[in-house]
């Protein structure tokens, strides 16, 4: 990029009282430092070079009065270029602008302003109006720095109905935080209460059974005098005869079984087996002694005996 010590030499040589004119130097970039270092060049004239932009830190030059950018390729200004608060005359003609900075408003010394031949705005080109003499640029300063004074206000006014809006909604975050605190903190105390007497309820259950549990032995020593005055205790009922039942059941019970074995071992092809036929001649035999009578004479004998 080309800076203006690459053309002409050291810019104190160009440097005419209080006057430094760098016009038609083929700038690329505004040479900040070294302006920063000539403090007594408060009328500067950057026009008819290829700036499209102005470093933020070119707002640091604030020892500038008069400032001439026309001619150049600027589509904006650096958003602090307010701070620029000695400046009296501007300068912009035929650049790229379409708007200001809202900062713009804060160049209270500004006497004299040109902004024609710029693609502004159409507010902003309404108010600024034409430049043709130094009446109509002067009324063009006044009428912009009115107007970014607007713009600023306006700016503010909106900043601070999005604070009250983000307070309002901070509020109401924080009421609702309390109130589902308040909510958490009533539910535990209930909770808690329940509890309580859900334990006293079991307390309570635990002494009335202890005092039950004391009373009965008073009961059973109260009931045990009636018992002794009273009448006799019962007789166990008489114990009766069951010897012969016992048996006749128990003979009842072998005579099943060997009516099984004695059914299996003559229908079935076990009756062939040594086994079944030992169990037939017991059947015969037992048959015979039941038909004289035997056995049942035996029984009838040690009943009454009995």
């Amino acid at each position: 990029m080309t800076k203006a010590g690459s053309k002409g030499g050291n810019l104190r040589d160009k440097l005419d009282g209080n006057e430094l004119d760098l016009s038609l130097s083929d700038l690329n970039e505004v040479p900040v430092k070294e302006l920063a270092a000539l403090p007594k060049a408060t009328v500067l004239d950057l026009s008819c070079n290829k700036l499209s932009t102005l470093p933020s830190d070119f707002c640091g030059l604030t020892h500038l009065v008069k400032l001439d950018l026309s001619k150049n390729k600027l589509q904006q200004l650096p958003a602090d270029f307010g701070r620029l608060v000695n400046l009296q005359h501007l300068d912009l003609l035929n650049n790229r602008l379409v708007t200001l900075p809202v900062s713009f408003a804060q160049l209270k010394n500004l006497k004299w302003l040109d902004l024609k031949d710029n693609p502004l705005d159409p507010v902003l080109a309404k108010v600024a109006g034409d430049c043709l003499d130094e009446k109509q640029c002067k009324q063009c300063a006044n009428k912009v720095l009115q107007h970014m004074k607007a713009v600023q206000a306006d700016q503010e006014r909106e900043k601070q109905r999005r604070l009250e809006v983000e307070r309002e909604a901070e509020k109401k975050r924080e009421a609702k935080q309390r109130a589902k605190e308040a909510q958490e903190r009533e539910v535990r105390k209930r909770e808690k209460a329940e509890e309580k007497e859900r334990r006293r309820k079991e307390y309570d259950a635990l002494k009335a059974a202890k005092r039950e549990q004391e009373k009965k032995p008073k009961k059973e020593t109260n009931q045990a005098p009636k018992s002794k005055s009273g009448s006799r205790p019962r007789k166990p009922p008489p114990r009766k005869h069951t010897r012969s039942w016992a048996v006749l059941k128990l003979l009842l019970l072998l005579l099943l079984c060997v009516a099984g074995g004695l059914v299996a071992c003559r229908v079935t092809e076990l009756q062939r087996q040594p086994l079944c036929t030992s169990v037939n001649t017991i059947y015969d035999n037992a048959v015979r002694g039941l038909r004289s009578h035997d056995i049942l004479r035996w029984v009838l004998q040690t009943d009454s005996q009995q």
